[in-house]
């Protein structure tokens, strides 16, 4: 039986912790919660566009494929992790190539 693994193309996670060193050393967060693709796709692409290269954007999000299309979104711009609270609360790290 194929597990979600197995189907999605997702990046890598990151640990509880690592996330929070992240979060709290980004030089620029975005709020996507309650927000619904493509608009957190277009916002993270006018994000990184404000940044300069080795920046880091993290987006907030509740929203599930998020995690998937944002990175695929950006693609060569950035290098994406990606952080799952366990209560619905996800994070994209997009750190700018």
């Amino acid at each position: 039986m194929p597990s979600i693994d197995d189907v999605i193309d997702s990046p890598d996670e990151l640990d509880d912790e690592t996330a929070q060193e992240l979060y709290e050393e980004a030089d620029l967060t975005q709020d996507m919660m309650g927000e619904v693709c493509p608009y957190p796709q277009v916002e993270a692409k006018k994000g990184l566009q404000q940044l300069e290269s080795g920046d880091l954007l993290v987006q907030e999000t509740n929203h599930v494929p998020c995690t998937e299309n944002v990175p695929k979104a950006v693609g060569d711009d950035a290098e994406a992790t990606v952080w799952r609270s366990g209560d619905g609360v996800y994070r994209i790290y997009l750190r700018k190539n």
